[in-house]
């Protein structure tokens, strides 16, 4: 018998005001947002204390509705879904049913744990879309950063949607926005933490799982990025290409990495175009039958 889960502990009163005081945190309070609604915030999708998510929806919206799984960035040791209720909202007023989950982060959990928990995350959508309006027949994923290579990864190597129980033509398209999808051999500190006891590195990459019968991809990228170069974006675009997979590439300029995820704001996006051209992508790829 598994002993029972034992409550988080409060942070302290320096630990809370360091929260609150993150940018990312103030912006996800302060700034302007989409008109969308939430209806599902810090439910669980497994036993652990970060297996949470929240579901967002349109405010008006007829028929069942495509499903989006969001994944968050933050180089697998940061990040917080309540921090990114802005792109939730954003994607929902976009016409998606929006799961936001957290994962496991570093040092608690590393490569597969955090995949491990994203495909468990798409499984839970697929098992509670049509309870909240959504198609449980027509999931996409989308990610930033770390945040993509998770989606890439779920979406490529059938290890994850199989582990889970999740049928993989259910994914109908997925969306990466600045991702890792190549970067062997490990040099970057947080990747040889991360990924650095994998028995087998080469199937740490999602460049490594190209297939002809992969979901279409949107693959986006700033010129400006040095924290995630570009040629990851053109490697997995052309890799896919080559395979006879549907792919839309976009390289948008003055743009770098912070800047891709803040351009689904509304405060950000209309100099950088990439929501409408993700959720169009997206949408038209679901639609398909």
């Amino acid at each position: 018998m598994s002993e029972p889960e034992k409550p988080r502990r409060k942070p302290g009163l320096r630990a809370a005001l360091a929260a609150a005081l993150d940018p990312l945190t103030l912006f996800a309070t302060l700034a302007p947002k989409d008109p969308a609604r939430r209806l599902v915030h810090n439910t669980p999708f497994g036993p652990g204390p970060h297996q949470r998510l929240d579901v967002y929806a349109p405010q008006r919206g007829k028929g069942l509705l495509p499903v989006a799984v969001f994944f968050y960035g933050g180089s697998w040791d940061t990040g917080r879904r309540q921090d990114y209720n802005w792109v939730g909202r954003a994607l929902a007023a976009k016409g998606f049913l929006t799961v936001v989950p957290d994962y496991g982060l570093y040092p608690e959990v590393r490569y597969p744990g955090f995949l491990e928990d994203g495909a468990r995350a798409v499984r839970w959508a697929e098992d509670h879309a049509d309870g909240f309006g959504g198609d449980p027949e027509r999931i996409v994923l989308v990610g930033h950063s770390a945040g993509a290579y998770n989606a890439a990864m779920i979406a490529l190597d059938r290890r994850y949607l199989d582990g889970a129980g999740v049928e993989r033509r259910r994914i109908r398209a997925w969306a990466g926005l600045s991702g890792p999808y190549d970067f062997l051999p490990l040099s970057d500190p947080i990747a040889i933490r991360t990924f650095g006891e994998a028995p087998d590195l080469p199937g740490t990459q999602p460049l490594s799982f190209v297939r002809p019968d992969a979901p279409p991809a949107f693959l986006a990228t700033g010129d400006k990025d040095t924290i995630v170069y570009p040629r990851n974006t053109r490697k997995l675009a052309a890799r896919l290409r080559e395979a006879g997979v549907t792919v839309e590439e976009r390289r948008y300029e003055g743009v770098d990495h912070v800047r891709m995820i803040l351009a689904l704001s509304p405060l950000f996006r209309r100099r950088t175009p990439v929501l409408a051209e993700m959720t169009a992508f997206l949408k038209a790829q679901a639609a398909l039958r």
